[in-house]
């Protein structure tokens, strides 16, 4: 099982060219074994995109995420109280954005290495990732 950053969830979906080798491979192996977690912060991230007009597509936010959802075997995982508290402890306040912190912190308590291409994620020690 993996975790997937709201960017590779919209690469894997408009331009999987940008995925890296490492990317497409990890996402063939949780495709096939225990899923892709698709954390619920990433549909408001894209939801917020599209409305910003900073991602475009053919068809609305709805339908858009329906595709999605049925592209891969992604589990949909909320915000648990767990999650919450340890999302304030990963990141210095100045470092990440709400989002960026909250599937940092699902990663980790589900034991799941996170794919993004994130400089600062992938530096980070104390997150796993696939890139």
């Amino acid at each position: 099982m993996i975790v997937a950053d709201t960017h590779v969830i919209i690469w894997d979906a408009l331009k999987p060219e940008k995925l890296s080798r490492q990317a497409k491979k990890a996402f063939l192996e949780a495709n096939r074994m225990g899923g892709i977690i698709f954390c619920e912060i990433s549909l408001w991230e894209i939801a917020m995109l599209m409305k910003k007009r900073r991602l475009s597509v053919d068809v609305n936010y709805q339908e858009f995420i329906r595709l999605v959802s049925n592209s891969n075997n992604y589990i949909f995982k909320g915000i648990s109280p767990q999650i919450a508290e340890l999302s304030t402890h990963l990141f210095s306040t100045t470092n990440k954005g709400p989002a960026d912190r909250i599937i940092s912190a699902t990663a980790t308590i589900e034991k799941a290495n996170l794919v993004t291409s994130d400089k600062i994620l992938r530096r980070s020690k104390k997150i796993q990732t696939i890139w």
